[in-house]
């Protein structure tokens, strides 16, 4: 699951496609599948996973699989910031979260809002996936994704606050390594030793 996560952050399409064959193979579900597609979108973007989307469905299709899929969603409009801005505290720590509100700017305070709506409310609450599983997807996307380092450091936290502990992030480098070379990997392990550290 985290490889195929990596392989959309560095829009590797060819590669997904087989890849997804293989997780099928080896009882990774449509369903999370499908997930990690979605879950992709906060991160690495809209316009950079629609192809991915459409990909997910072809090899589906392919395999006999009926789509649509069940619907994964748990949150409505009128819920998606509550919710959002829960499961965001959960995983980043209430202090935190309360300060990056706290110090943006009146002017960027949308994008806070967006964050815990969009990004969690949106996502981070769906079925599917656990939440210790999403956030190893997303340390492995921003990890693949390179030029991140902030947000890497901030999801080692995130993923030890979940009770990914360092040694199963470790694990999730040492089988990306391949996928996303040794630069994005020795960076991800140096986010990882000095998050531990602290």
């Amino acid at each position: 699951m985290v490889q195929l996560a990596a392989i959309i952050a560095s829009q590797a399409l060819r590669e997904y496609r087989v890849m997804v064959g293989a997780a099928l193979d080896v009882g990774v579900t449509p369903v999370e599948i499908k997930e990690i597609v979605y879950h992709a979108v906060p991160y690495v973007g809209m316009a950079r996973v629609f192809d991915f989307l459409h990909a997910t469905n072809e090899v589906l299709t392919e395999r006999g699989v009926a789509l649509p899929l069940p619907g994964q969603s748990t949150t409505t409009p009128e819920t998606r910031a509550e919710s959002g801005l829960a499961v965001q505290k959960q995983i980043v720590g209430s202090d935190l979260v309360e300060k990056l509100y706290a110090s943006a700017p009146e002017d960027q305070q949308h994008i806070q809002r967006y964050l815990s709506a969009n990004c969690f409310g949106d996502y981070l609450t769906r079925a599917g996936i656990d939440v210790p599983t999403r956030e190893l997807l997303t340390f492995s996307m921003l990890v693949a994704l390179g030029g991140c380092d902030a947000q890497v450091k901030g999801h080692v936290a995130a993923n030890l606050n979940v009770g990914n502990d360092r040694g199963r992030l470790i694990d999730v480098l040492t089988q990306l390594l391949p996928f996303i070379g040794y630069p994005s990997t020795l960076n991800g392990l140096r986010a990882i030793d000095e998050v531990a550290a602290s």
